[in-house]
C-alpha cells in the first residue's frame, strides 16, 4: 500500500478511536510508528518519489546500431515530472542486450535525479529481461547475464528496491519512439513539470 494511503488509513482510524497503536512495516521489514511515518514522508516530500520507469531497446542488425529509451515519471516537492532520454549505440550485439541496456540507461538516470533508497517501478515490454530479473526464466547468455548483474549491482547501489512490469508494446510506446528516435540519430533529453 502506498505510504500516503496507509497514512490516511491509520490517522482515520486514531481519529474514530478503534486504535490505540499503530505499526508500519516496509519492504525491508523496517517497523515504523504514525510519528516516524508522518517525519518519514516531510523528509522525501523534497527527495524523488512514487517513481515509475518506462524504458526499451532497439537493435538494427544491418547496422549493428541500438537506439535506448526511458522515460522517468515521479514526484517532487508535491510536483509531478518527466524526465525522457535516449541514446544511440554501437557496440551492443542483440536487441535483449539493448533493453537491458535502456534499463541500465535508465538507473544511471535515477542516480543523476538523486532517488536512492525507495521503491521503483519499471515497466517495459521485453519479456526475456523483466521474467530474467524477476527470478522467472534463468539467465543463460553469458553477455545477457552481465547486463543483469550490473543491473542489479547499481540497484544495490543506489538501495532502490524494484518492481518489474511487463506491459504490451501499446503502453510502452514512449520508450519505444525514443529508442526508434536514437536508431535515427535523433537525440533527446528533457524534463518537465507535468500538470
Amino acid at each position: 500500500m502506498p505510504v500516503e494511503k496507509a497514512l490516511l488509513l491509520a490517522e482515520d482510524l486514531e481519529r474514530t478511536g478503534r486504535m490505540k497503536q499503530v505499526m508500519f512495516v516496509d519492504g525491508r521489514d523496517s517497523s515504523w510508528t504514525l510519528k516516524e511515518m508522518k517525519k518519514y514522508t516531510k523528509e522525501i516530500e523534497t527527495e524523488p518519489h512514487n517513481i515509475t520507469v518506462f524504458f526499451d531497446g532497439g537493435f538494427d542488425i544491418g547496422s549493428k546500431v541500438s537506439g535506448l529509451g526511458c522515460a522517468i515519471y515521479y514526484e517532487q516537492n508535491g510536483n509531478s515530472f518527466r524526465i525522457r532520454k535516449n541514446v544511440r549505440l554501437t557496440d551492443l550485439g542483440t536487441n535483449n542486450e539493448a533493453e537491458y541496456a535502456a534499463l541500465h540507461l535508465a538507473l544511471k538516470e535515477l542516480e543523476e535525479l538523486g532517488a536512492h533508497h525507495i521503491p521503483v517501478t519499471f515497466s517495459g515490454d521485453s519479456q526475456v529481461v523483466i521474467n530474467q530479473l524477476n527470478g522467472e526464466w534463468p539467465c543463460m547468455e553469458a553477455v545477457l547475464n552481465e547486463w543483469a548483474n550490473r543491473v542489479e549491482a547499481k540497484l544495490n547501489q543506489l538501495g532502490i528496491t524494484p518492481t518489474y512490469d511487463l506491459i504490451g508494446r501499446k503502453k510502452n510506446r514512449e520508450a519505444d519512439h525514443l529508442a526508434t528516435q536514437a536508431l535515427k540519430e535523433v537525440e533527446i533529453y528533457s524534463k518537465l513539470e507535468l500538470e
